[in-house]
């Protein structure tokens, strides 16, 4: 039954499936990237951002041990072949974090509260979608392009395992095995967030299920006949693909990220049921719904200018340790931090502080 699949059904399932994790891990695990934002800056605790952090090391360690088991390749992967221009990075990052503060959730959280029956999540997931795709394809494509071209770098690695490779003279692979391991020594050394055993679960079934769109997507690139990119788990591009397919079925066509945008909403779905949390919910307050929409057209933007969200960059390109996933992922928190304080305290505190 398997061979009678094309190689874009076999992605679309890969994502389906992966993504049904996902979803249950941000109904289930409380895994959310502003909330682990929330947490650090108001409420004192680093538990959510330790699991980022262990999903990060999960899926790395993973990745690196697929590549030394010659079963995947990092230079074929999106990241590793698109151009390195840190300003897009940063500036990417800024607009997406500020974006995702205003709107209340990134395009993950959005799917997985859309998958619980909030109707004002599913508006940020159009509009984030169709913000991507003019950026992508439609009238702010050109100027994107010409952002990009003035600002990327002639270098020749792509990762920092690669840049350190030259000073070391070790593998590649071998470092960024290390890096990994180092990685989730740090995270697990709070023994507050050893014990949060559900939050340790959680984060490394979420580092799994980007190490298996990986996986997946190479395999199928090596061994199939079509032109399917390798790329794991994103949530900005895959929205309007998403989009397009609903609409035409042949617009965009199936690929990996409908698959996964499918999946998340599955499984945040399962998820919502199982917590009995599923309710149909809209937005009552005008004022919140125009936050909510500038923030989502913010992240379309900053995402696609990053090359990835808090998911796509944050986890997926930080799991191979591309160069430009830290500058989006400090970027994302800035941009973040920013738009929580100017929603909880104004912004009159930061103007007087030199008073």
């Amino acid at each position: 039954m398997i061979d009678a699949l094309s190689d874009t059904s076999l992605n679309a399932l890969i994502g389906l499936a992966s993504g049904v994790f996902l979803g249950l891990a941000a109904r289930l695990g409380r895994f959310c990237t502003l909330g682990a934002i929330e947490d650090h800056l108001y409420q004192g605790s680093d538990i959510r951002l330790r699991m980022w952090g262990l999903a990060i090391a999960a899926a790395g360690l993973l990745v690196f041990a697929l590549t030394l088991a010659g079963l995947f390749d990092p230079s074929y992967a999106l990241y590793y072949r698109a151009g390195f221009s840190p300003l897009a990075h940063i500036v990417g990052g800024l607009l997406f974090g500020y974006g995702m503060a205003l709107a209340g959730n990134c395009g993950f959280g959005a799917l997985a509260r859309t998958g619980g029956g909030d109707l004002r999540s599913f508006v940020i997931v159009l509009i984030m979608g169709i913000s991507a795709y003019a950026m992508l394809s439609g009238p702010f494509a050109r100027l994107r392009l010409s952002f990009e071209q003035a600002t990327t770098l002639d270098l020749t690695s792509r990762s920092y395992p690669e840049m350190a490779m030259s000073l070391t003279g070790m593998s590649p692979d071998v470092i960024g095995l290390a890096i990994a391991a180092l990685l989730a020594a740090v995270v697990l050394w709070s023994q507050s967030f050893r014990q949060a055993k559900s939050a340790m679960i959680w984060a490394s079934i979420v580092g799994v299920a980007i190490a298996a769109g990986w996986l997946g997507t190479y395999q199928i690139a090596k061994t199939g006949f079509g032109t399917d990119p390798v790329i794991s788990h994103t949530f900005t591009a895959p929205l309007g693909e998403s989009l397009l397919f609903l609409m035409t079925s042949s617009g965009g066509g199936l690929s990996f990220g409908v698959g996964s945008v499918g999946g998340v909403l599955l499984g945040a779905f399962i998820g919502s049921l199982i917590k009995g949390h599923f309710r149909w919910e809209a937005c009552e307050d005008p004022r919140e719904l125009k936050r909510q929409f500038l923030g989502a057209a913010l992240m379309g933007f900053g995402a696609v200018l990053a090359l990835g969200c808090t998911i796509g960059q944050g986890i997926s390109a930080f799991a191979l340790f591309s160069l430009g996933a830290p500058l989006t992922f400090v970027s994302i928190y800035l941009g973040a931090s920013l738009g929580l304080r100017q929603l909880i305290t104004g912004f009159g505190p930061i103007l007087s502080d030199g008073d």
